[in-house]
């Protein structure tokens, strides 16, 4: 609960952009403020996918404040609080059997159902897009958040990416650090 009300603070007090109204009403009729933000990796229970949001929002505005990057707090507050919408209704609980005290026990946990097979940052842009316009550079820190996880193939456009968007580049060590620290 404190991070969805955080996650709607900081939405409503940065973001001015047409549009931003519909997308939040959207989210509240999906799982984002309870979805887990991955299977086992990080934040991977209820809540994490919105707590994941918030925390890489605040380490991406830390970025922002301290070097002086000049990035527009709206696009800030964009790219970090909306990078991961592509895993609302991405996650599904199954069961399995795991072993507590000795005995056999049936557990939760969760497993990616994407019904929607567009990519990560890519379908982050289009389910956005739905709602309101991204810049160019709004719509390269998203689809290149995961920095070098991405196929092999892809290194030579991030690298790209990162020396003509360095947006991108800032939002990737965000994520990272909400991930990981």
């Amino acid at each position: 609960m404190k991070y969805e009300v955080l996650f709607k603070e900081y939405a409503n007090k940065y973001i001015k952009r047409d549009g931003i109204d519909k997308l939040l009403e959207s989210l509240s009729k999906t799982d984002f403020y309870t979805a887990p933000a991955s299977t086992r990796f990080h934040d991977s229970h209820e809540g994490g996918l919105v707590k994941h949001s918030v925390e890489v929002f605040e380490h991406l505005k830390n970025i922002t404040e301290k070097n002086k990057t000049g990035y527009d707090m709206e696009s800030v507050a964009i790219v970090s609080l909306f990078h991961d919408i592509c895993k609302v209704h991405f996650y599904k609980v199954e069961m399995r059997n795991s072993k507590e005290n000795g005995k056999w026990v049936k557990v939760p946990y969760y497993t990616v159902d994407d019904k929607l097979p567009l990519g990560h940052g890519e379908k982050s842009i289009i389910m956005i897009r739905e709602f309101m316009e991204l810049s160019v550079d709004e719509m390269l820190a998203i689809r290149w958040h995961m920095g070098g996880f991405v196929p092999k193939e892809e290194y030579l456009s991030i690298g790209k990416a990162y020396e003509q968007c360095p947006l991108a580049l800032d939002l990737h060590f965000a994520d990272m650090r909400a991930t990981y620290l």
